[in-house]
Formats: structure tokens, sequence, C-alpha cells
């Protein structure tokens, strides 16, 4: 009985000193993986902002940047329709103020080579989010393969009275 005793506790042993040494090798795997995942992230969160100014004159007379890129991820300011000196354009015409934010919002992707397939966050404020709501089908001639997420809100008025409806954007890229 002793020597049946001595093997079963010998398998015993010898399974947990198995089981043990098994478990090693991941959690060895695991606190390198954390350790690279710090190391990177210190990485992104040095990096240098890069700002971008569409219509630099306005920009700096209202005091704000149109985009600012760190890492592989773009702030992009909220666009609205104005003309390169800052004027209202399309007053009264929601649809086309619309038209007018993504055209400006596109220049701003194509400025990063990028494109509205790498925006993952849009948001919408407008004046008028009956006429807006109206006009939202548009949006599908824009993104073409998926929605990003983002907030649609109604707003009692934007910078300057003309304006009805402005659009910001976040966008995410692994190879910028």
């Amino acid at each position: 009985m002793k020597f049946s005793n001595s093997i079963h506790f010998g398998i015993a042993t010898l399974l947990i000193a198995i089981s043990v040494s098994s478990c090693d090798l991941p959690q060895n795997d695991v606190a390198k993986n954390e350790k690279n995942k710090t190391e990177t992230q210190v990485e992104k969160h040095s990096e240098k902002p890069e700002y971008f100014l569409l219509r630099p004159e306005v920009e700096k007379a209202y005091g704000y940047s149109h985009a600012v890129k760190i890492g592989n991820s773009i702030k992009i300011s909220g666009a609205v329709s104005m003309d390169d000196e800052g004027n209202p354009t399309a007053v009264g015409d929601l649809e086309q103020q619309m038209k007018n934010c993504y055209a400006d919002l596109q220049k701003v992707l194509a400025h990063y080579g990028c494109t509205f397939d790498d925006v993952v966050v849009e948001n919408v404020f407008t004046t008028d989010m009956s006429k807006f709501l109206t006009a939202a089908a548009y949006r599908t001639e824009i993104y073409k393969n998926h929605f990003p997420t983002g907030s649609w809100l109604g707003v009692t008025e934007l910078a300057i009275p003309e304006f009805m409806i402005e659009i910001e954007l976040e966008v995410h890229k692994t190879d910028l």
C-alpha cells in the first residue's frame, strides 16, 4: 500500500510540476507583450502633434487649427460652409451647406492620404434637425463601405448665424 501511495504521490507531483512549468511560459509571454504594449503606448503618446490649416488666414483669425494629427489619429475641427475668406456660402440651403462641409473635409482627409473610409467618428451639429434628417441620405454618397460612430446634435446657433450645419471628424489609420 505504501508503494502504491508513493507512486500516486510521485505522479501527482509530476503532473503539478508540468502544469506549473507550462503556465510559466504563457505568463512570460504575457509579461513580454505587456512590456511591448507599454513601450508602444509611450512611443505613441510622445509623438509630436502635426497641425494642418485649410484656410490659414481664417483659422488664425478665429484661433483654431482645422486638423491635428497625433500618431495614427487625426482630429478634424468642425467644417462649415464658407469661402476662402471665411464668408458663409449657400445661405439658407442646409443640403448645399452639408455638401460644402464634406467637400472641405475631403480636402483635409486627402492632405493626410485618407478617405472617408478611415473616419471612425462623425459628429454633426445643426440648427435645423428636420432639414438635416431630410438631407442626411446624402451621407450614403460619402460613406460607401460603412458609417462611422458619432452623434447628431440640434443646436440653437453655430459660430456665424448663417451656418446651419457643422461636421467634425475623427480618423484612425494604422499606416499614417
